[in-house]
């Protein structure tokens, strides 16, 4: 049954919750979702409804439609999300992690920024940063290895970011906008794709001998406060075979 607390439409609440069972391996490949009829009457909604939750998971390749038979759970790897994807998951939930994931190897250290974080915060190259580092994880593997890159300035007034652990009470940029008083106000993103370095084998614990051919994606974010600070400086490294999506309503 829909939650009225969960202001999303109620086939996005149903395609969100199967989801969550598919990635987190609750419900197998292979396996048949309810049908229509029955997604209708456990939901409380509408066959149309159950229809377009149903057709919401196939065009997120998690399930597939066999004429005759029903709704099939497909066995592929989740796309990974951008930096500024998790951030406004984690302004909603409280976590940064998609559906199945989780996160491991937090590392956290003052490093000197290099020359292209450096142009991306608006500091000098080999300033003080802070550099926030942690790879996100499902049952197929690595989804992505994130990398935060701060000012060091923000350390000085939140020194948990410079701690390789879990922040708590909020995400980095919920810290930062409570600890000046400026919230972030607009974002920068980018998407591009690349041959694997030596460095992103590494980074998503390839065997260097072996390396994937196809292209890794990479994502950045540059979240701006108030007072046109850049505060954070975001790269995501997407795992091999790994896709990105983004989804949004059209205007009707």
């Amino acid at each position: 049954m829909s939650d009225p607390a969960d202001n999303r439409a109620p086939y996005a609440q149903i395609a969100a919750h199967y989801a969550e069972l598919i990635t987190s391996g609750q419900i197998q490949p292979g396996s048949l979702l309810p049908s229509i009829k029955n997604l209708s009457q456990e939901w409380q909604v509408s066959t149309a409804t159950a229809e377009k939750a149903l057709r919401k998971l196939r065009s997120e390749g998690l399930v597939r439609g066999i004429h005759g038979i029903g709704t099939e759970v497909l066995d592929r790897p989740a796309p990974m999300s951008s930096g500024s994807q998790r951030q406004d998951r984690g302004r909603r939930s409280g976590s940064s992690w998609g559906s199945g994931e989780r996160s491991d190897s937090h590392q956290a250290s003052v490093v000197s920024a290099p020359a292209d974080v450096a142009g991306a915060l608006g500091i000098e190259p080999g300033s003080d940063v802070i550099r926030r580092r942690r790879v996100y994880r499902d049952r197929h593997g690595i989804v992505a290895h994130s990398t935060s890159w701060i000012p060091a300035q923000y350390g000085e007034m939140i020194p948990q970011l410079a701690k390789g652990e879990r922040l708590t009470g909020g995400t980095s940029l919920q810290l930062i906008a409570q600890a000046t008083g400026r919230p972030i106000t607009h974002r920068i993103d980018s998407a591009s794709a690349r041959l694997l370095t030596p460095e992103d084998a590494a980074l998503l614990e390839l065997d260097p001998a072996k390396p994937p051919t196809e292209p890794v994606v990479v994502m950045t974010a540059k979240f701006v406060d108030s007072e046109s600070n850049v505060v954070e400086y975001g790269i995501d490294l997407g795992g091999p075979g790994r896709t990105w999506r983004t989804e949004s309503e059209v205007p009707q």
